[in-house]
Parts: C-alpha cells; structure tokens; sequence
C-alpha cells in the first residue's frame, strides 16, 4: 500500500480567486466612490465648488428630462396614456354619435358626458387634448356640465 506522505498543497485557485474577489471589491468600490463625486460636481445641493453646466433656452434638450431617466420614461409613459384615451374618445365619439351634414359624426355634450364618464372622469381634458391634436373641434374654450350639454362635439376630417 503506498501512500503520500507529501503534505497536502493548499489549493491555489482558491487563495488566488480569494485576491481576486477582494481585489475586484476595492475595484467597485472605488468605481463607485469616483460616479459618485463625478455626480456631486453637478449635483446643485452638494458643497462642491464645480457649478453644473445650464442649457439655455433655445438649446438642445432644454425643458427635457435626462436621456434614460425614469422622468423621462414616466413622460413617455404618460403620453402613450393619453392617447390611448384620445383614441378611446374619438371612438366613444363615432359609436354614440350621429354623421352631420358633412358626413362626419358628432355628439351633444351631455350625451357624451353621460356615456363618457362610465369609462373616464376626465372627460373635458380629454377634449380638450383631442382638439390640440386636431382630431376634434368643439366651440368655446372650456366646456362645462349643464352649461354646455347641448355644445356639438365632432370628428374632424382626417387630414390628406
């Protein structure tokens, strides 16, 4: 029976993935320390002395979120929103509606309202937003319950 008498050799991939692993921790955490007082320099709220760069009125991105920020992706998301409520609006629109003289559907206020608001209780913004696009007119500025239930609301022609 033959046996080593050797003594056991530690394993080296260990102690070497050991150095490693502590390595790539004081690696990240240096990576981490320098991001962050690269983004103090623009942070307006820290003492730093750098004062952030401004984007002027006029410029490129001014009025706007960061690209990739989730303000950014919220405002986005936001706006899909809204024009899946346009869209519904303008179909409440047709299916409640009748055609006009000029072929084009259109609904009185309070039959909208009364229809509508089952579905949204933003009715008038709604409108309103649908007519900044141009997909309906409607007299007045602002419409208001009662008031205005007689008020025409219609499609507008689809632009060529």
């Amino acid at each position: 029976m033959e046996t080593d008498d050797a003594p056991a050799q530690p394993n080296d991939d260990c102690v070497e993935t050991c150095t490693v692993s502590v390595k790539g921790l004081t690696e990240n955490w240096q990576k981490w320390s320098n991001d962050h007082c690269e983004n103090q320099k623009h942070n307006p709220f820290s003492n730093s002395k750098v004062i952030p760069p401004q984007i002027q009125r006029g410029q490129e991105g001014y009025g706007r979120p960061l690209e990739g920020s989730k303000t950014e992706q919220r405002g986005k998301d936001a706006h899909s929103h809204i024009s899946r409520e346009v869209t519904e609006l303008c179909q409440v629109i047709m299916e409640s509606g009748e055609s006009g003289d000029d072929g084009r559907p259109a609904v009185r206020f309070g039959t909208l309202f009364e229809r509508y608001v089952t579905i949204s209780n933003k009715l008038v913004g709604v409108l309103l937003r649908a007519r900044k696009q141009g997909l309906v007119h409607f007299e007045g500025e602002m419409l208001w319950q009662g008031r205005d239930d007689g008020v025409l609301q219609g499609l507008k022609p689809a632009e060529n």
